[in-house]
């Protein structure tokens, strides 16, 4: 069974990107063709691309559209907006994605609290289009990247509540580390960084997903693996019980990179620590149904 990875980054032709202090050869947005075959090389045969917004001409909607369009069947894309697209022109900009193929919003990082009028119009209007939204989170505006929430994710619970037909997927350090019990409150750094040791009860993510069934999470990059990995037991037990809202993903930018998620599932599967049908549902099926691939 191919896997289907729920979120990559693509360009047109390479770009050039800042060098990853982990990966110093991490330095490129690839073309599709060799993030296809390295993917292909993990298991993964089709994936989705998530769009930078509406300007960039390598990696914006429409060149999504178009690298999609190249590549049926193995790559689908995602949708997204800029960060001063007015509220009043969110929608039509979201339906005219959808019109030309765009099966979801993503990754969506427009820095500012999770309901301002901006973003409550993207929230909306995904509710109204049947588009799932895979957001990055940040701890607040000014603050890197990403749609901002307090501690305790209360805008979060706040937007999934007033919209019980939207489905979103978290991601990012910040969402991962409210797998546990003891995320820190306070500091901006504290509260993105990646999570170390034990997962204790009383995470946050465990009850908005028990609370919030339209939330689900997205499982790619570094800060998803560690949330399963740093607490071995607790991981594999989160896998099963959350098994229907639970997508796999990478976050892959070119052929350098290598999640250890991935490798994970498919020891745990091959020697029973984790049930063929969870990960045949993480692995593949969830994005089948959630993205309509």
């Amino acid at each position: 069974m191919q896997k289907i990875d729920v979120h990559i980054h693509a360009a047109l032709h390479r770009q050039p990107r800042r060098p990853s202090p982990r990966n110093p050869e991490d330095c490129y947005l690839a073309e599709p063709p060799e993030l296809l075959a390295h993917l292909e090389s993990q298991g993964i045969g089709r994936a989705l691309v998530m769009s930078s917004g509406t300007r960039d001409p390598e990696t914006g909607n429409d060149a999504c559209c178009r690298m999609a369009a190249a590549h049926p069947g193995r790559l689908g894309w995602m949708a997204n907006i800029e960060a001063d697209t007015p509220p009043e022109a969110v929608a039509g900009v979201l339906a005219g994605c959808k019109g030309r193929g765009a099966v979801g919003i993503g990754e969506l990082a427009v820095n500012e609290w999770m309901d301002s009028p901006r973003l409550e119009a993207v929230f909306a209007a995904a509710e109204t289009l049947g588009l799932p939204v895979t957001i990055h989170m940040s701890p607040e505006p000014g603050y890197q990247y990403g749609v901002c929430d307090r501690p305790g994710l209360p805008l979060l619970e706040q937007t999934l509540r007033r919209h019980p037909g939207l489905r979103l997927l978290g991601h990012s350090q910040l969402f991962w580390l409210e797998i546990s019990g003891d995320c820190p409150r306070q500091g901006n750094d504290a509260r993105s960084r990646m999570g170390r040791g034990p997962v204790t009860p009383g995470g946050r993510v465990p009850a908005l997903l028990a609370a919030c069934p339209n939330l689900y999470a997205d499982l790619s990059a570094f800060s998803a693996s560690c949330a399963i990995l740093r607490d071995e037991a607790f991981g594999l037990a989160f896998l099963e019980t959350w098994q229907d809202r639970l997508l796999y993903g990478t976050d892959t930018l070119n052929r350098h990179q290598v999640f250890p998620l991935g490798r994970f599932l498919d020891r745990a599967v091959a020697d029973g620590r984790l049930s063929r049908t969870a990960y045949e549902k993480i692995c593949r099926e969830n994005a089948r149904q959630l993205f309509r691939l």
